[in-house]
C-alpha cells in the first residue's frame, strides 16, 4: 500500500523506474478510459482496425496509449499490467494526438461496460527495454 502512495505522490515526475534481477520495470499513474469497436470511437471505415494495423476482436485484452507514452516504452505489443484489473494487456493501438498521460482500454462491443468504466486514475506497469 505504501508503494501506491509513493507512486501517486510522485505523479509530478510522471513515472518511477525500479529494477530487480536485471528487470527494468516502469510504473506510472495515468487516466484510463475505455473504448469499443464502433466508428464514432475509432474510424467509420474500419471500426476494428488499430492505428498499428491490428484487427481487434471482442475479448482481446489490449489498450491504446496516448502518443506521449510511446517514448516512455509503451510501444507496439508491450505487455502492461493495470492495477485492479486481472491479466496482462497488450499495447495494440494509439490514441488521438490531443490526449496525454492516458490509456484507453478496449472493451469490444460492450458500450455499457465502457460507459460504466468512465475515466479513472490507474497505476500501470510494464517491463521497459534494457
Amino acid at each position: 500500500m505504501w508503494l501506491k502512495w509513493l507512486i501517486v505522490g510522485a505523479m509530478g515526475f510522471g513515472f518511477l523506474v525500479g529494477g530487480c534481477a536485471g528487470r527494468n520495470v516502469k510504473t506510472m499513474v495515468v487516466t484510463a478510459t475505455a473504448y469499443n469497436s464502433i466508428g464514432s470511437q475509432t474510424h467509420p471505415d474500419h471500426e476494428a482496425i488499430t492505428a498499428w494495423g491490428d484487427t481487434l476482436e471482442p475479448g482481446m485484452k489490449c489498450i491504446a496509449v496516448s502518443r506521449d507514452l510511446i517514448p516512455e516504452g509503451l510501444t507496439y505489443d508491450t505487455k502492461v499490467k493495470i492495477e485492479g484489473l486481472p491479466g496482462t494487456y497488450r499495447v495494440l493501438d494509439k490514441m488521438n494526438r490531443r490526449w496525454t498521460q492516458r490509456i484507453d482500454i478496449y472493451m469490444g462491443n460492450d458500450k455499457e461496460a465502457a460507459l460504466d468504466w468512465g475515466a479513472q486514475q490507474v497505476i500501470i506497469s510494464w517491463k521497459a527495454d534494457e
